[in-house]
């Protein structure tokens, strides 16, 4: 199958689908992913699990159930937004704790926002972009390449400024420029390690791996770090009609990160990130339905052999771009 070719497809054709159809769509593709407890079911019902202890049995089904629907909700409004107008975009999402970071941007300073994979991001970012600031990310070089091409041109279209995260040489000094530039935003989505040089933290009492480059960005600059939480809300009314959706988004700014001044950088990385962590367990436990983590985070889930080599190449100085 040509994976390229379809997503082009789909971004051509959703927009033209009433939306009630394309939801129908997207939920039956995920409720027949679920029922036929595909690798990625299992593995999100794992991660919701140690996250979520009190989920068990039918509980944890129901959520994994609705987090499958979340996660393709997310792929049919991404495939349909370069149809929608700049209304239809802003009935769609809200935002609370913008006064923690609109000091900065005021200041013409840029924030750096450390986010899960949870909700929409392209949505947010789309709208972040017009009603904040200009916003700057990194995304993984899918495969095939013309994958991450379609997907380069889909967030460019949105205004969103993509930065690979591999093949597009050094990404990092890159980020420590545009976080001493401003004013905008440069989300980075690090809830799971690409890089092989992330941070291991706790999440729920159980070690797991994460991208170092939030926080080795707020070390390295001095830009404010903020823990963002995206998820969906239930729209009605007035909202309802012009989003032309019953789901909304919403993104949530925590007040900004702290980096302790008494601690060697390696530590001060570690503390940063642990805190930016702890926010992001804390939406996940309170929308867990939103978190659309498919793939292996937890470090008792990676392969022991392979996990003991990262760790014996990583150097402890290294700072990963997340």
């Amino acid at each position: 199958m040509d994976v390229a070719r379809a997503y082009a497809l789909a971004w051509k054709y959703a927009g033209r689908v009433p939306e009630p159809v394309l939801r129908g769509v997207t939920n039956l593709a995920a409720d027949v992913t679920w029922a036929r407890r595909t690798a990625g079911v299992r593995r999100l019902e794992a991660n919701l699990a140690r996250v979520c202890p009190e989920l068990t049995g039918r509980a944890l089904r129901r959520t994994s159930r609705a987090g499958m629907r979340s996660y393709l909700r997310y792929f049919g409004e991404t495939f349909a937004m370069s149809c929608w107008g700049p209304e239809q975009i802003a009935a769609r999402v809200r935002a609370t704790g913008v006064e923690n970071l609109r000091p900065e941007l005021d200041a013409g300073r840029t924030v750096l926002l450390a986010l899960g994979h949870t909700g929409n991001w392209d949505l947010a970012g789309a709208w972040a972009t017009v009603h904040l600031a200009p916003v700057t990310t990194v995304a993984e070089r899918l495969e095939p390449e013309e994958l991450f091409q379609e997907f380069l041109a889909f967030r460019e279209s949105l205004g969103v400024r993509i930065l690979p995260l591999t093949g597009g040489g050094d990404v990092f000094r890159t980020l420590v420029r545009t976080a001493r530039g401003g004013p905008g935003l440069l989300p980075l989505l690090a809830d799971r390690d690409l890089t092989a040089r992330g941070v291991e933290v706790d999440i729920a009492g159980r070690r797991a791996r994460v991208a170092a480059g939030p926080a080795s960005l707020a070390v390295t600059t001095g830009a404010r770090l903020v823990p963002t939480f995206v998820h969906y809300e239930r729209l009605h009314g007035a909202r309802r009609r012009a989003a032309r959706s019953p789901w909304g988004l919403v993104i949530a700014f925590a007040p900004p990160v702290p980096v302790p001044a008494d601690l060697p950088r390696p530590e001060q990385v570690a503390a940063v990130t642990q805190a930016w962590v702890d926010e992001l367990v804390d939406g996940i436990r309170r929308h867990p339905q939103d978190w659309h983590m498919l793939q292996r985070v937890f470090v008792e889930d990676l392969d022991p052999q392979r996990y003991a080599a990262t760790l014996a190449a990583q150097d402890p100085a290294t700072e990963g771009a997340g």
